[in-house]
């Protein structure tokens, strides 16, 4: 085998059919050399596929064709619940395993190691939804602020964040900008999204002002310790910018402007594009726009930040209208103002 890790040499029960252990092992072989798989993803996959294996072995299922679509579900539901051998799994660690079931299915259906895909019916655990954090725009220009400096790397940090915010980009997208993607007389930004999918997205005046003068004043001198990498944003050695150099500079900088240690400590680059989000949406933009924007493919995901919205609405509305605060009936709700739809 090559790469991947063996199942029969890692599983601790000998008694695993044979059949079933030759399907699981050709697969993670083809993770490893077909798919190039990372080593953490195959012991994740590993792992996985080991517990399956044994949860068919109690079934009495020696090969994937004796296998049913209710032996499946059955699975799903002992990682919900737990066993005597294993702890109850949280839904998305369960929706992770059950996709290394049905990934595993699907390759034997493939290489016709088996007749049917009796996994791909069996639906994964409905995940709750993660609202994303949005910072307050006083915390973002606090942020902002403090990267002030004509230094050439404080020239760059400012460009950087102003991008980020300005644009929503994802930080994959920022720090694998080219120079000739940014057009400053336009004010505008090509950004290269997921799927491989481009968007020109316009950049606001800070933005705008910060890139430029990036590209004017310190660019040219970091570029002169490296070796002509057309990347916009370049590190101090003249090379490109790195994604994790690029969280670096967020967290020292939100250090810097003296934020409280809990959204320092935590706050990422996808803060930065949460909160672009949020504020245009609290601007009045329509979500459709803020989707264009963001690179989504589809609105549902754009959707969770009027969530947000809301919830910051209902939270003004309970710190600032009277009635809210004071004045209603003993165990009678505030009233909302006129035209409020949360």
């Amino acid at each position: 085998m090559t790469g991947a890790p063996s199942v029969s040499s890692a599983a601790a029960d000998p008694e695993v059919p044979a059949a079933l252990t030759a399907a699981v092992t050709a697969y993670l072989d083809h993770l490893a050399v077909e798919r190039g798989a990372s080593p953490h993803t195959l012991a994740a996959y590993t792992r996985d596929l080991r517990r399956y294996l044994a949860h068919l072995t109690s079934l009495g299922r020696t090969s994937l064709d004796d296998v049913s679509p209710e032996d499946v579900a059955d699975y799903l539901a002992t990682l919900r619940t737990g066993t005597e051998h294993h702890k109850a799994l949280a839904a998305s660690s369960a929706a992770r395993s059950l996709a290394a079931v049905r990934s595993l299915h699907a390759f034997a259906v493939r290489e016709g190691l088996t007749r049917l895909d009796t996994a791909h019916q069996v639906r994964a655990p409905r995940l709750p939804q993660r609202l994303p954090k949005a910072l307050p725009v006083a915390d973002v220009e606090r942020i902002l602020a403090a990267t002030a400096g004509d230094a050439p790397l404080a020239l760059r940090d400012r460009a950087l964040l102003e991008l980020l915010y300005g644009t929503g980009a994802r930080v994959t997208e920022a720090v694998g900008l080219a120079v000739d993607d940014v057009d400053t007389d336009e004010g505008s930004v090509r950004l290269l999204g997921k799927g491989s999918k481009t968007r020109v997205v316009p950049m606001g005046a800070y933005a705008r002002s910060a890139v430029d003068a990036y590209l004017v004043r310190a660019r040219p001198e970091l570029a002169r310790h490296g070796r002509g990498t057309p990347t916009l944003f370049l590190n101090a050695r003249g090379g490109a910018l790195s994604r994790q150099s690029a969280w670096m500079i967020l967290r020292s900088t939100a250090e810097k402007a003296g934020l409280p240690e809990a959204t320092a400590t935590t706050i990422s680059p996808h803060t930065l594009r949460h909160s672009f989000a949020t504020h245009l949406l609290e601007g009045g933009a329509d979500v459709r726009v803020v989707q264009e924007l963001l690179g989504h493919s589809s609105v549902t995901t754009t959707q969770l930040y009027t969530k947000v919205t809301v919830d910051s609405l209902r939270e003004v509305y309970a710190m600032a209208h009277p009635r809210a605060r004071s004045g209603a009936p003993s165990g009678a709700p505030p009233e909302p103002p006129s035209g409020w739809t949360g």
